[in-house]
């Protein structure tokens, strides 16, 4: 009886893990090219995506202009994601940058033509 006692949690436990591993396997990487210029466009990119549902990490980096999104493909696209960019004022990929989103960055953070 004593070693049911102590089966039963360990199983639990054992199945706990198991489906949290489960969760990590289904993500999965994007890299998108924006028009990101500077630290503030990085840091405006990086909180809009990471306020995102379905994204767990996202990291722009700024010599190649690339971001790269950890995401839940269950839970949201790559044309979303290239979409909430877009939504922040930035180009992603050929998703030309939003007009009001791109009106409220700062003055550093819009195209030169």
């Amino acid at each position: 009886m004593k070693s049911i006692k102590i089966f039963i949690p360990a199983l639990i436990i054992c199945l706990m893990s198991v489906s949290v591993f489960a969760q990590k396997a289904k993500l999965e990487t994007v890299n998108i090219k924006t028009s990101a210029i500077c630290e503030s466009c990085q840091n405006r990119i990086q909180k809009a995506l990471i306020k995102t549902k379905g994204i767990s990490k996202a990291s722009l980096n700024l010599d190649t202009k690339v971001v790269t999104v950890k995401y839940d493909p269950s839970i949201i696209t790559v044309d979303k994601i290239r979409t909430a960019i877009s939504m922040s004022g930035y180009d992603a990929d050929d998703v030309k940058a939003d007009a009001n989103g791109y009106k409220s960055l700062p003055d550093c953070c819009k195209k030169t033509k």
